[in-house]
C-alpha cells in the first residue's frame, strides 16, 4: 500500500507490501521479520523492482523514495538519511527489522545498526557505502559533475554515471540509463539539504547482528576496495563477490540477489 509519511518537516513516499497481503502480521505470513529496502544514489526505490516479488512471497516489506527521489517531494529543511529513516520506521510501527540497503541505503542501514542495534536484527548490504571512508568516490567523477551540470548537460551526466557505475551493462543499458536519468535532479535539490550521517567506518567492529555484504566485481575500484574493508571490519560478517554486476545488482542478477537478501534475513532461498 502506498502512503506519504511524515519526515521531519518533509514526508516522503512509501510502500508497504503488508497492505497487499491479507493476513500478515508484523512478522510477516511465514514468520520472518519485516525487511526495510533502502535505495542507492543512482536510483529511487523501483530499482528493488526485480527482487520484490520473490521477497513479498515471505516477508513483510517497505521501501520508500528518500527526499527528492522517485515520489518523494524534494527537501526545503536539513535532513539525515538516518533520521529520515528512524521516522518511516516509528510510522509503521516496526521495532525490529532487516535493513537491506544498496549503495548510499547500505550507509544507512550501518549508521541506523550503530545507533540503536537492537532495532536491527540483520544487514544485507549490497555495494554499499560508508560515512567516514575516504577514497570512496572515483578521481575526478564530482569535479565532471559539476561541469556537466554547470552546462546543462544532461546526457552527459547520464553517460558519465554509466560509465562509473554501470560497467557490466550492453546493449545502451536502457533500463539503468532510466534510472540515472530519473534522479539524477535529486542530487542537486539534496544537496543543500542533506546533513551528513556520523562516521561509521571505524565502528563497524561494533556490529553485532547477522551481516551479508554483496560486492560487484563489475563495480568501480574504489567501491570495491571499500567493500572489501567493510566486510574484513565487520564481526562474521560474510561476503559475496557477485561476478557479474556492477554497482546495480537487482538489475543484473535479480535471482541472485533476492536469494541472498532471503537467505541473510531469516527466509528460505531456492
Amino acid at each position: 500500500m502506498e502512503q506519504m509519511v511524515p519526515v521531519g518537516d518533509g514526508e516522503v513516499w512509501a510502500d508497504d507490501s503488508q497492505g497487499e497481503r491479507t493476513g500478515a502480521g508484523e512478522r510477516g505470513e511465514s514468520g520472518g521479520l519485516p525487511l526495510v529496502l533502502l535505495h542507492p544514489g543512482v536510483a529511487d526505490s523501483r530499482i528493488w523492482d526485480p527482487v520484490l516479488p520473490r521477497l513479498v512471497e515471505r516477508h513483510r516489506v517497505i521501501r520508500f523514495d528518500v527526499r527528492g527521489y522517485g515520489h518523494s517531494p524534494a527537501p526545503t529543511t536539513k535532513f539525515s538519511l538516518v533520521e529520515d529513516l528512524v521516522a518511516v520506521l516509528d510510522h509503521f510501527g516496526l521495532n525490529r527489522v532487516a535493513l537491506v540497503g544498496s549503495s548510499m541505503g547500505g550507509a544507512a542501514a550501518v549508521n541506523l545498526a550503530l545507533d540503536d542495534p537492537a532495532r536491527v536484527a540483520a544487514l544485507a548490504l549490497l555495494v554499499p557505502g560508508v560515512t567516514g571512508y575516504e577514497g570512496l568516490a572515483a578521481p575526478g567523477f564530482m569535479a565532471e559533475v559539476e561541469r556537466l551540470a554547470g552546462a546543462g548537460d544532461m546526457d552527459g551526466l547520464v553517460a558519465l554515471t554509466l560509465r562509473t557505475f554501470g560497467a557490466a551493462g550492453t546493449d545502451g543499458d536502457a533500463e539503468a540509463a532510466a534510472h540515472v536519468r530519473s534522479v539524477i535532479p535529486a542530487w542537486f535539490t539534496n544537496h543543500p539539504h542533506q546533513v551528513p550521517d556520523a562516521p561509521a567506518f571505524d565502528r563497524l567492529g561494533e556490529l553485532g547482528m547477522p551481516c551479508v555484504l554483496a560486492l560487484g566485481e563489475k563495480d568501480q575500484p574504489e567501491v570495491i576496495r571499500c567493500n572489501e574493508a567493510m566486510a574484513a571490519h565487520i564481526p562474521g560478517c560474510r561476503l559475496v563477490r557477485l561476478r557479474e554486476s556492477d554497482h546495480l545488482p537487482t538489475l543484473r542478477e535479480p535471482e541472485t540477489v533476492a536469494n541472498l537478501i532471503l537467505k541473510a534475513c531469516g527466509g528460505p532461498a531456492s
